[in-house]
């Protein structure tokens, strides 16, 4: 598949709430995925197809999925932009019990028809105090 055809099969999926099966079908093994901020394991960058799958199962475990949105893709040589949003309520941490909306701006870099990357942009609080 070309970058276009891989960013609407992910939107597809994603709209379908099927973004494990987005994960085991569209990204590479050795694939890396950027979050502004660390996740639940400390890290703020994920590294190979498994470490997602796990990130992803823990995310939707721990939340519940209230509503959700993706916009795209809108591509650019080997890469394309998705905007996507949720409406979603913690279900532990420090959030928990919490219903918040989410909205960020996701770039996906693919080569040889899958994933090879993500990054991920999104508000956080210690970037809107500056």
């Amino acid at each position: 598949m070309d970058t276009l055809a891989v960013g609407r099969r992910l939107v597809e999926l994603c709209k379908q709430g099927h973004n494990r099966k987005a994960i085991e079908e569209l990204y590479a093994e050795d694939a890396v995925s950027t979050e502004p901020m660390p996740g639940p394991t400390g890290d703020r960058v994920t590294r190979g197809k498994a470490a997602l799958l796990k990130g992803s199962d823990w995310f939707f475990a721990n939340h519940t999925i209230h509503s959700s949105f993706v916009d795209g893709p809108y591509p650019c040589d080997d890469a394309f932009i998705c905007m996507m949003g949720i409406d979603l309520t913690a279900k532990a941490g420090p959030m928990a019990g919490q219903r918040m909306e989410m909205k960020e701006a996701a770039r996906y870099t693919v080569k040889n028809g899958k994933i090879t990357s993500s990054t991920f942009y999104y508000p956080t609080d210690e970037m809107c105090k500056q």
